[in-house]
């Protein structure tokens, strides 16, 4: 039951990076306030750089290995290169991934850049 909680969170998480940048974007254009919140932009902008960090750096993701772990199974891949493989029954290699990781984590940065976030309000 731990080791579905740990995938649960970690679910949410690939849902955070991969969701907020449009939703950035989109909420932008709209001139919504959310688009441009000091704490998400820099929580958004962190968390991929921890991602693309850790693949560059051909770490094992933690909430995958304490999923496995807690599964008690050997840790084989990344938890996306994992679920879609299940998904679309085909393996990428690592490197896909990685370069997929960068070049996201450098289009967060570049949305940051043209997108900023603004001073909280008092």
């Amino acid at each position: 039951m731990l080791a579905d909680i740990v995938l649960i969170i970690h679910l949410f998480f690939v849902l955070f990076v991969l969701g907020g940048l449009p939703l950035i974007w989109i909420g932008a254009w709209m001139r919504a306030d959310f688009a441009r919140n000091p704490r998400f932009r820099l929580a958004h902008l962190a968390a991929i750089l921890f991602v693309a960090g850790e693949s560059l750096l051909g770490m094992v993701c933690p909430l995958t290995w304490m999923e496995d772990a807690l599964r008690g199974t050997a840790t084989e891949s990344g938890f996306i290169q994992r679920w879609l493989h299940r998904v679309l029954f085909y393996d990428f290699p690592e490197g896909v991934f990685t370069a997929a990781y960068a070049m996201f984590a450098i289009l967060v940065a570049v949305t940051y850049k043209l997108i900023p976030p603004h001073p909280r309000r008092a």
